[in-house]
């Protein structure tokens, strides 16, 4: 399965002061490593000197203005590269920002083994921090969480499994309830092969995802990759949220990656 970016990716996707700051009706931050679709849910760690950009958008269809009901979030862009030279053991930084806020930097890295390291047939094991904000008591969630999982029997996909511990000072329900525990649970499949002269990949990836919590990153979403070469993919789908009152009704997605 192709390394994938999301810094939903995606980042990441903050928090509800956020939005006021940006003066829209509502935005989440996505501050994030590698991930599925819509969290950092995932056992992908950037290769080692293969820098990855992305370019994010999330906004609502068929609203119109915000005074019906429409809303996007902040646009994010993003940088990660993975800085050990090793196979058993990677670490992948990035940087994120995100445009229109008032305090757009955040911050993200990933500690990890991919599968097989430990023993044959072992699962992949990481931890890392995502929403790593410069603003305290506003952006600075600093999300601390570890994913294990790995690929399935007769080529049925991957399974993620994660569990996440933020700062509760700033990750919250629209309430004000502190929300700073839960999971997170990822899928992907890929499907078609294509062999062409920068090597082999996979043409297409159905993924999904869903992190607990009715604070800013609780939500989900399914999508699809298209992986018009190697390096460049493009993924999009719908993403729904556990607090409306943060993040709004639903949105649909469009994410551009690529590694060079």
């Amino acid at each position: 399965m192709p390394n994938r970016r999301k810094t939903t990716g995606r980042l990441m996707m903050l928090s509800y002061a956020i939005g006021i700051l940006a003066n829209i009706p509502s935005a989440t931050v996505w501050a994030t490593s590698s991930s599925t679709y819509w969290t950092p849910c995932v056992i992908d760690i950037q290769s080692f000197k293969v820098f990855h950009i992305t370019y994010d958008n999330y906004t609502s269809i068929g609203k119109m203005g915000p005074a019906k009901g429409g809303s996007a979030f902040p646009t994010h862009l993003a940088l990660t590269v993975a800085v050990l030279p090793f196979t058993k053991i990677q670490l992948e930084v990035g940087i994120d920002w995100m445009e229109p806020t008032d305090y757009p930097l955040f911050f993200n890295a990933k500690l990890g083994s991919p599968e097989g390291v430990l023993f044959k047939g072992s699962p992949a094991l990481e931890v890392g921090i995502f929403n790593a904000g410069t603003k305290k008591g506003i952006t600075d969630q600093n999300i601390a969480y570890f994913v294990t999982g790995r690929s399935l029997p007769a080529g049925l996909g991957r399974l993620h499994l994660s569990g996440y511990v933020g700062n509760g000072n700033t990750l919250k329900s629209s309430t004000g309830q502190v929300e700073k525990t839960g999971y997170m649970v990822g899928y992907d499949r890929g499907f078609v092969t294509i062999k062409s002269p920068e090597g082999e990949y996979t043409r297409f990836v159905f993924a999904g995802d869903y992190a607990s919590g009715k604070n800013a990153i609780g939500g989900g979403g399914v999508g699809l990759y298209t992986y018009y070469t190697k390096n460049i993919s493009i993924l999009s789908g719908p993403v729904w949220f556990n607090d409306k009152g943060l993040n709004g009704g639903w949105k649909w997605t469009t994410q551009l990656d690529v590694n060079f």
